[in-house]
């Protein structure tokens, strides 16, 4: 991540980790023999760090061990998965019975650190609560891979270009700072760090010393990891007045073209909470229909996108979500999600950009991702053709895009 709190999602979206699993991946491919030898670019690095202020013994001692790239990380950027994936697959891992229960057991066991950080951040306990869960089951999965190693592996093979290089960097400038040593400093393929899957420099800008240590520690103290999270959301415009988002159910006929609107105008159209509860009086919000008509479905607020800018898929911020109104005792979704529906690959998304593209509808890349801007260009689309606008882009869609029938 850059020092700007958003640097983390576009470097999450950069390595394809956008829509990685709630759970843990599978085992990587077996190492490789003849590994690319990183002595070389490790002296290459040497000048530039000390220049930023790393001492030759911080810099000796984070590269002591690390003499030839790791080819388990190599692997992993060479495996191409399917990007789309449903976003109901997604939930049931991130927001299984047994994450609700671990996470309730949790909430009951800091119930003083959480009430601390959310007064001090205003950022709900159940939200911070969510992103530890989804990010690493609560610590107990925060990843095992020298973080020094992995960055020094990327950067040497000019992954994504000098993002890894500037990631190394900033690592190295941590264990200067004295907050970690190199041999704990570890956690996934990609650099990310800890209990809360921080790239470095996003450690550097967000993470905090909440315990009082000294020492601003994701690895191993959960007041610092949860408090971390909270100065992340806080950093980007967390809004306290309101969630995330609310799932909801349609009025019928419910007009989907006035699908952006203020949380007053949705409740007197008819929009209801399916916990019972009063919207809040105001609030900015969007419907949003992951499934498509029929499924679930919610008003999504701003603070929405701002729990997209830690991961940037749509899944991996509506899981955090729901999960956070689990852990505080809401109920299931009970509308059901399209199991039996087809659905678009990434191939198919690539093909429905490009085609609204010239339409002049849609104006990102065409990379296959679904996301808010597929979203909204979808929409328009469906109104320019009296479709129901939804937003929900299916293959059936895509044929009518092209005029088939």
């Amino acid at each position: 991540m850059k020092a700007a709190p958003l640097g983390l999602a576009l470097l999450l979206a950069a390595v394809g980790l956008a829509d990685a699993a709630p759970t843990r991946p599978s085992a990587p491919a077996p190492p490789a023999a003849g590994a690319q030898d990183l002595r070389p670019f490790i002296e290459a690095l040497r000048p530039e760090a000390l220049a930023r202020g790393i001492s030759a013994t911080t810099f000796a001692a984070a590269f002591a061990d690390v003499t030839r790239a790791d080819p388990d990380v190599l692997a992993r950027t060479r495996r191409q998965g399917e990007f789309a994936r449903p976003v109901w697959e997604y939930l049931v891992g991130a927001v299984s019975p047994g994450r609700i229960a671990r996470g309730q057991a949790q909430a009951a066991r800091l119930a003083t650190t959480l009430a601390a950080i959310e007064a001090r951040f205003g950022v709900p306990r159940w939200i911070v609560l969510a992103f530890w869960g989804v990010e690493s089951d609560f610590g107990a999965s925060a990843g095992t891979v020298p973080t020094i190693r992995a960055l020094t592996t990327l950067a040497q093979a000019g992954f994504r270009g000098p993002l890894f290089r500037d990631e190394l960097l900033a690592a190295l400038t941590i264990l200067e700072r004295g907050d970690i040593t190199p041999g704990a400093m570890k956690g996934s393929w990609a650099g990310a760090m800890g209990q809360v899957q921080f790239l470095p420099s996003s450690f550097l800008a967000q993470a905090v010393d909440f315990d009082g240590d000294g020492h601003r520690d994701i690895w191993n103290s959960q007041a610092d990891a949860l408090a971390s999270i909270a100065n992340f959301l806080k950093s980007l415009g967390w809004n306290p007045a309101v969630s995330w988002g609310y799932a909801v159910t349609l009025p019928p006929n419910f007009d989907l073209t006035a699908y952006r609107a203020d949380l007053s105008d949705f409740a007197r159209r008819g929009v209801r909470r399916t916990d019972g509860k009063p919207f809040p009086a105001s609030g900015n919000a969007s419907l949003y229909l992951p499934g498509g008509l029929g499924g679930p479905s919610f008003l999504i607020t701003d603070n929405f996108e701002v729990m997209r800018a830690y991961n940037t898929s749509d899944s991996y911020a509506l899981a955090v979500g729901h999960l956070a109104d689990r852990l505080a005792g809401g109920p299931p979704l009970a509308a059901p999600w399209p199991n039996g529906t087809a659905r678009l690959d990434k191939a198919g998304l690539q093909a429905l950009q490009t085609g609204l593209s010239a339409r002049n509808l849609y104006g990102g890349e065409a990379d296959g991702r679904a996301g808010p801007k597929l979203r909204e260009a979808v929409r328009r689309y469906q109104i320019e053709q009296g479709l129901p606008a939804d937003g929900y882009a299916t293959p059936a869609l895509l044929d009518h895009l092209r005029g088939r029938p």
